[in-house]
């Protein structure tokens, strides 16, 4: 992923702001198909691809969570069972 500067969050700044910038740091990276797709996979993609796919999205995502908000929703393992946890968590 390329460096782009969005503030990780912490849980306290907007949520609704911070998803927006992280569409765009996926859209930028080429990963937005994921978080699109939920969990649905394209059928033009092997499975090994949209896995490959689905944990790199999953970790550009970590990599933007403040250490409190990471340790929140630590166990999901897809990109859909982050963005729904942190919804449910962050939404107002």
């Amino acid at each position: 992923m390329s460096k782009f500067d969005i503030e990780k969050f912490d849980g306290k700044i907007s949520f609704s702001i911070w998803r927006v910038q992280m569409r765009v740091v996926l859209i930028q990276s080429r990963l937005k198909k994921v978080l699109d797709g939920k969990s649905k996979k394209p059928t033009s993609m092997t499975d090994d691809q949209w896995d490959e796919l689905d944990e790199k999205t999953l970790s550009s995502i970590q990599l933007c969570l403040s250490n409190e908000v990471l340790l929140e929703v630590a166990n999901k393992e897809t990109v859909a069972a982050l963005w729904l946890k942190l919804e449910t968590l962050y939404m107002t």
